[in-house]
């Protein structure tokens, strides 16, 4: 399964996202820490138990946006 991650640089920190995912979203001063956050709810929305078996790609940089790919097996 392939899912798009989209990381917005804000004037006070990052925002995660997976528009796929209803509501998977979140904020943190970091990028890193606010891409930690969206993949836990990544991982509890969809049952998944092993973080090191999702890959994150960085797929472009577009101005204030930073669009990685979720590549991972669902099962």
């Amino acid at each position: 399964m392939i899912l798009d991650l989209v990381v917005t640089k804000t004037d006070d920190g990052f925002d995660a996202k997976i528009p796929s995912l209803n509501e998977a979203e979140s904020w943190a001063h970091t990028e890193d820490e606010a891409i930690e956050k969206v993949i836990e709810l990544l991982m509890f929305y969809l049952g998944l138990e092993d973080k090191k078996k999702i890959k994150i790609d960085l797929a472009r940089k577009e101005n204030n946006q930073t669009i990685y790919k979720l590549v991972f097996n669902k099962r």
